[in-house]
């Protein structure tokens, strides 16, 4: 009897089993973008355009790569992002922008679905690549952040790369703190406290990834805003406003006026809305950035679930973005149209 129970059952097990895709079969998807802002098309020229789309693809590359090896959605997103903290051209790691006092103050998190787990530093200065030194302390730490120095002697100890804070300046950067200083000392001899004008563009850095164990991640990196104060924290290292990931919601990565982002929770808002609500990651990263322009700020955000699915936006005129999706197909874009 308990030997025609068990035949009786095989067919169910062997149906149910088969709805199960082989690990080689299971999609992969990376999302990427370097900033959003409102650039103006006309003075960007040709070569500057072809620098910035030739570096989101090497660096899309660099997390596929990973991903079509088997690698985790963690690994793709750190590897992409260190691409990025690396270029020179991005407001992440080499090539940020300055605070007020002409420094270059960094923040990175890092975040995985499948178990919530999430790492971040902030106001760090001498970390090479400041999302590895997220990844790190997620991986080898019960804490969620580290700040300043102590983050930076947590680096040191995991072996991550120091740099004097000096290898963070580019030219592009300096020229940018100058026409904001000599803005600034303008200003306040005339009698005002300080700049309160916004600026154009977003360079922050971010990822998110599936890889083929069905595992979502997200990662974001920045130097800030321009001319900021120092010690000014915006939504990037701050798990929840800037980056959020949740095999049962989403992977969501933000740019943009932080400290709007930060006050709406916008990261975890948008996988809330997909979780509890059904919104569609589009309709969700609409809702977001709508009351982000409530408040008076302005940003994009990219965002992307367990099943491939993905969704861009931006309230700008423009945002740096890239993505290769689950059927292979690639595409690096500037500007809105």
């Amino acid at each position: 009897m308990k030997k025609l129970l068990f035949l009786a059952a095989l067919p169910v097990f062997i149906g149910l089993t088969s709805f199960i895709a082989p690990v080689n079969d299971r999609p992969i998807v990376i999302v990427i973008h370097a900033g959003a802002g409102n650039m103006d098309r006309s003075k960007m020229s040709a070569e500057n355009i072809k620098i910035v789309t030739d570096k989101l693809n090497e660096a899309m590359d660099v997390g596929h790569k990973i991903l079509e090896n088997g690698g985790s959605s963690t690994d793709a997103v750190e590897a992409t992002l260190n691409v990025m903290e690396n270029a020179g051209i991005f407001d992440a790691g080499k090539g940020a922008i300055f605070n007020q006092d002409g420094k270059v103050e960094l923040d990175a998190s890092i975040m995985q679905g499948v178990d919530l787990k999430a790492g971040s530093v902030a106001a760090v200065m001498t970390i090479k690549n400041p999302i590895s030194a997220a990844r790190a302390v997620m991986d080898h730490t019960k804490h969620v952040m580290l700040v300043a120095r102590g983050a930076e002697e947590f680096a040191k100890s995991q072996g991550l790369q120091i740099v004097d804070n000096s290898y963070f300046y580019t030219d592009g950067a300096m020229n940018d703190w100058k026409n904001w200083k000599a803005r600034e000392d303008s200003i306040r001899k005339s009698g005002h406290n300080s700049i309160e004008e916004k600026p154009n563009h977003f360079g922050t850095c971010g990822v998110v990834a599936l890889d083929k164990q069905g595992n979502i991640a997200a990662g974001t990196s920045t130097g800030g805003v321009s001319f900021k104060k120092p010690g000014r924290v915006g939504d990037s290292p701050i798990i929840g406003a800037g980056t959020y990931a949740d095999n049962t919601s989403c992977a969501v990565s933000c740019t943009g006026t932080g400290e709007y982002f930060i006050r709406l929770g916008v990261a975890k808002d948008i996988a809330s809305m997909v979780l509890y609500k059904g919104y569609s990651l589009q309709k969700a990263l609409a809702t977001a950035l709508d009351k982000v322009k409530n408040l008076g700020g302005e940003g994009g955000i990219i965002s992307l679930d367990k099943n491939g699915n993905f969704a861009i936006d931006f309230t700008t005129n423009a945002m740096n973005r890239a993505y290769i999706d689950k059927n292979g197909k690639r595409d690096v874009q500037i500007f809105r149209n």
